[in-house]
C-alpha cells in the first residue's frame, strides 16, 4: 500500500509505536526444541529500526499476547519500555500505555497482524498491519507494509515514520 500524502502527515504526528511481536518482530513460527524450550527469531534490521526511532523521540512499547523471557531480553537490549507480555485483551493495555507516556492514544501507532490486534487498533491514531497479516487486519489498517512479520516490517515502518516526521 502506497504511503499518501494524507497518510504521511498521520505519521508525522506519531509520538509512539507499540508492537504486537509475534508474527510482526518474528514470522509468527513457534521453534521448540525437544525439552520444550521456545526460541524466537528476530531481524536485526527490525533491531535497528526500534533504535533509530527512539533516537528519533519516538516512543516504543510491545504488548504481546504471549509471555516470552525471549521477547522481554531482546526488547530490554533494544531499550524498549513498556513491554507487556501475556496480555489477553490489548485495547486497555494500549490505552494504560498511552497514558503511562503522557501521549492521547490518538498520537500512538499500533502495529500487528492478527485478530487480538484489532483491540489496539479500535484505539489507535494510526493503525499498521504488516504484509502478511490476516485479511481483516489488513482491511482495518491505514497502511500495510509491503514486507512481512520478522521480514523486514518493523524497519519499513520505523523508517515512514521517520522519513515521514523528517518532512520526506
Amino acid at each position: 500500500m502506497q504511503i499518501t500524502e494524507p497518510l504521511r502527515a498521520q505519521m508525522r504526528g506519531i509520538a509512539a509505536v507499540v508492537f504486537d511481536v509475534d508474527g510482526v518482530f518474528t514470522d509468527g513460527g513457534l521453534y521448540l526444541s525437544d525439552d520444550g524450550r521456545e526460541s524466537k527469531r528476530f531481524d536485526t534490521k527490525d533491531g535497528l529500526g526500534v533504535k533509530r526511532l527512539l533516537d528519533g523521540g519516538v516512543r516504543v512499547a510491545i504488548i504481546s499476547g504471549r509471555p516470552s523471557p525471549a521477547v522481554a531480553s531482546r526488547m530490554g537490549a533494544l531499550g524498549v519500555e513498556p513491554i507487556h507480555l501475556g496480555v489477553g485483551d490489548k485495547g486497555p493495555v494500549f490505552a494504560d500505555v498511552a497514558a503511562s507516556l503522557g501521549l492521547p492514544e490518538t498520537s500512538c501507532a499500533a502495529v500487528g497482524d492478527d485478530l487480538p490486534d484489532l483491540d489496539m487498533f479500535a484505539r489507535a491514531g494510526l493503525t499498521i498491519a504488516v504484509a502478511d497479516a490476516v485479511e481483516r487486519v489488513r482491511a482495518a489498517a491505514h497502511w500495510v507494509t509491503t514486507r512481512g512479520g520478522g521480514r523486514g516490517a518493523v524497519r519499513e515502518v520505523s523508517d515512514a515514520i521517520l522519513a515521514a516526521r523528517a518532512g520526506h
